[in-house]
């Protein structure tokens, strides 16, 4: 059934579905946590806070730290702040998309096999949502800094919309949510790559447990184990730097 808003909105009708489940072990690899002293995403604060969290749990684990942002100007703000809280001198490396082609970011953030891992930041927008593939102890935290609904103003959104409407069904449940759910799932599939990895989602974006909609996003998600305050979130920090399998250097 939740196959089916997302086989209408492109256009597939009697098609067959098949339903995989993940290799991954997910309630025992992965926790989520959904701050609630978080600022609704209207804030202007939103990304202000969003960097701080980062910047506390990057601080714990070195680096480690992939953050997907849903517009470019979260991006670069973001990325600004986390540039001014790790200087050079703090031996953490923050890289933004478009400082260097996605290759090269994606590489830089890796390191080189069997060496060290780097100790990095890599803060970056829907070209990193999806196709990237990061195993290992190289990344332990995804930070997510809002639920990624598409644009309205964009003109194929808008057209699918309007189809969606032309059919009497409601654009938001039919179109705009499976959409958002399917980029979450996909931004959530960065933390875990193969079978001994761990690691936390971090969605800062109460709407996700405080809405009705959110709720059903959230549980369209792979079961994790729930981060429920921030001590919670510091405790889990600390036991993936007790269970790395390789040191940062």
């Amino acid at each position: 059934h939740d196959a089916l808003p997302i086989l209408e909105s492109c256009g597939l009708k009697g098609a067959q579905v098949l339903h995989v489940e993940s290799p991954f072990d997910y309630a025992v690899q992965a926790a989520m946590y959904i701050p609630a002293h978080m600022p609704k995403p209207s804030d202007p604060s939103h990304s202000a806070c969003v960097a701080l969290l980062v910047a506390r749990g990057a601080e714990i684990l070195r680096g480690r730290t992939l953050v997907l942002t849903t517009s470019l100007r979260a991006m670069r703000t973001i990325g600004e702040a986390l540039h001014i809280h790790f200087p050079p001198s703090q031996g953490i490396e923050v890289l933004v998309q478009g400082q260097a082609p996605k290759r090269e970011l994606i590489e830089r953030f890796c390191g080189a096999e069997g060496g060290a891992i780097p100790k990095c930041i890599l803060i970056a927008s829907f070209s990193f949502w999806e196709g990237i593939d990061v195993p290992g102890d190289a990344l332990q935290m995804v930070v997510i800094d809002k639920l990624p609904f598409a644009s309205p103003g964009d003109p194929l959104v808008e057209a699918r919309a309007r189809q969606v409407e032309s059919l009497g069904k409601s654009p938001f449940q039919h179109y705009h949510l499976p959409q958002a759910a399917i980029a979450l799932r996909q931004g959530a599939g960065r933390l875990i790559r193969r079978e001994t990895d761990r690691g936390i989602l971090v969605v800062c974006d109460v709407r996700l447990s405080q809405m009705a909609y959110g709720r059903r996003m959230q549980a369209a998600l792979p079961a994790m184990q729930a981060i429920s305050n921030d001590s919670q979130f510091e405790a889990a920090l600390l036991a993936l730097t007790r269970t790395s399998t390789k040191d940062s250097g």
